[in-house]
């Protein structure tokens, strides 16, 4: 099989270049995420009504703040990639508690399908808590660029 791929040259080229520009597909992701969170934030914002019909009054009353606020700040966050890994952690417990208390007794397969993307998002935003932000980030040229730098230069 080895031998196989190793003469289909241009295969070889294309996973050449992915292993050097893997950061590239976190950043996407990452950034994907933020403006995804930035929207949500800023819709519950505009509109509460939102947010509470998810969950019911009370639930959310004590959390609504939290949410927003997390969501837009932390959303914000994840698009330039400053703080990723503290800004997916803030959004962890949200994305908990919106799948195992608000979506999961609804089942799979939903006409919205809220299940399923907040199963999605958790996922998600676990990953970029635990591998960062990637090359193209704020986190990267401000803690991370001079780590990699050769050494006299």
């Amino acid at each position: 099989m080895i031998e196989a791929l190793n003469r289909m040259p241009a295969y070889r080229r294309l996973v050449t270049w992915q292993w050097s520009h893997n950061s590239l597909a976190i950043d996407l992701i990452r950034m994907f995420m933020g403006v995804a969170l930035l929207i949500r934030g800023v819709a519950f914002l505009s509109d509460p009504e939102i947010l509470e019909a998810f969950a019911g009054d009370r639930a959310v009353s004590a959390a609504k703040y939290y949410i927003i606020w997390s969501h837009i700040i932390g959303g914000g966050l994840l698009l330039v990639g400053l703080f990723t890994r503290i800004a997916a952690l803030s959004q962890i417990p949200i994305l908990v508690v919106a799948v195992f208390f608000v979506h999961l007794p609804g089942g799979f397969a939903t006409e919205n399908q809220s299940l399923e993307l907040s199963a999605l998002v958790l996922v998600v935003l676990s990953v970029l808590a635990i591998y960062g932000a990637g090359k193209y980030s704020l986190d990267y040229r401000i803690f991370y660029r001079d780590l990699t730098a050769s050494p006299g230069g």
